[in-house]
């Protein structure tokens, strides 16, 4: 009898034993698991990019996603290394890895996504080649927006840059023919829309441009961006390797997503790794 009462006592034993370790093995397996993307972008496209195409996708995953707007280019960046979101996207390379050594911060991307490029619109044109000599364009007066600008000018056979000058970096002072004798006028990037029906040209921004509702397939030229000037998901360096960060980049690379960047963001240039 005793015996088996001990027997009986073991038996229990082991199984409550099997139990516990099988609850902290689920525990375990669950442990580190995201179940919340928390995105942060300003906004207008990009914020729509999160909730139009970033968002299905990852619920198709089983994540739960939320996105906060923001209104500005700081607040991101302060809110993604403060840990009250997981990521965010509305800025280019060369603009997060300024940032992050301005404010002592660790930022990585997960991937390039495509973006609203610079567009030369004009009221007064139909074509490039109906410009006329001494015709009046707007550029924005800071530094990379005007690189840019100037980058597109020469692309499209209207200047042409000093070739010893880093594209990236030009300025006024670096074009070396101006055939047409286009009157250049430099303002803030955020009133280029309004130009667009006062001045014969204007340059805008792409973000500017869908903001006051302008067609991007209305621009007489488009912009082909260098990759540097493209937007990209960006994450803490330490979540970079993580599952749900991996997650996001598998979601970018996905036909999935380029369908629905296809059917909602006409005009969006795509970045290299897209076009190869």
């Amino acid at each position: 009898m005793k015996k088996s009462v001990g027997i009986i006592f073991t038996l229990i034993a082991l199984i409550v034993l099997a139990a516990c370790g099988g609850e902290e093995s689920a525990s375990g397996a669950d442990e580190g698991k995201k179940e919340t993307i928390r995105f942060g972008a300003t906004s207008g496209p990009y914020s729509d990019m999160v909730n139009k195409a970033l968002k299905p996708l990852l619920e198709e995953k089983g994540y739960t996603v939320e996105n906060t707007e923001f209104s500005d280019y700081i607040q991101p960046n302060n809110a993604l290394h403060n840990g009250d979101i997981d990521a965010n996207l509305f800025q280019h390379k060369l603009y997060y890895e300024s940032f992050a050594e301005e404010n002592g911060m660790d930022l990585s991307e997960v991937k390039i996504v495509p973006t609203a490029p610079m567009g030369l619109y004009s009221n007064t044109y139909d074509s490039i080649e109906d410009i006329e000599e001494g015709s009046n364009i707007t550029i924005a007066n800071d530094p990379t927006n005007l690189a840019r600008t100037l980058i597109m000018l020469e692309d499209e056979g209207l200047i042409t840059l000093d070739e010893e000058v880093d594209q990236l970096r030009a300025s006024l002072a670096d074009i070396k023919e101006n055939p047409k004798n286009l009157q250049f006028k430099e303002i803030e990037a955020g009133q280029l829309p309004r130009t667009a029906d006062s001045e014969d040209l204007a340059t805008v921004p792409g973000n500017f441009a869908l903001a006051a509702g302008m067609d991007l397939l209305d621009a007489l030229a488009l912009e082909d961006m260098p990759d540097d000037y493209r937007n990209r998901v960006v994450v803490n360096t330490e979540d970079l390797d993580s599952e749900w960060a991996q997650d996001i980049k598998e979601v970018i690379e996905s036909p999935e997503f380029e369908a629905i960047i296809d059917e909602e963001f006409q005009g969006f240039g795509k970045p290299q790794w897209m076009t190869e």
